[in-house]
C-alpha cells in the first residue's frame, strides 16, 4: 500500500484481530489502485497537485472502499445489493482528471 496502512484500515473498520492482516493489506492495495484509476491520476500526480499530500477526502474514500471490500467479499449478497455510499463519490469528484 502507498498511503494506507493495515493498522489504519483495521482502526477504521473496527477490526481487532490479526489473522487476516495479509488479506486486509491486499484489499487496501486494491482500494488504492481503484481510487487512483477512478481519478485518472498517479499517486505522484495527486500529491503534486495537493501540496505533496494525499487529500483527506481521498484517504477517507479509500478507507470506505477498503472497508466495503472487506465486509462484502463477494460481488453480490442475498440480503441486499447496494453500491458504496453516495459520500464516496462526493469526496472524490473534485480530484477526478478528465
Amino acid at each position: 500500500m502507498e498511503y494506507l496502512t493495515v493498522e489504519y484500515i483495521k482502526a477504521h473498520s473496527r477490526i481487532d484481530y490479526d489473522c487476516e492482516d495479509d488479506l486486509i493489506d491486499l484489499y487496501g492495495t486494491a482500494a488504492e489502485e481503484a481510487i487512483l484509476n477512478l481519478l485518472n491520476r498517479t499517486l505522484e500526480d495527486l500529491k503534486e497537485a495537493n501540496g505533496g499530500m494525499v487529500p483527506a477526502t481521498v484517504i477517507e474514500a479509500t478507507f470506505t472502499l477498503a472497508d466495503n471490500l472487506i465486509r462484502h467479499r463477494s460481488p453480490t449478497e442475498q440480503t441486499s445489493l447496494s453500491v458504496v455510499p453516495y459520500g464516496f463519490d462526493l469526496m472524490l469528484k473534485k480530484y477526478i482528471v478528465l
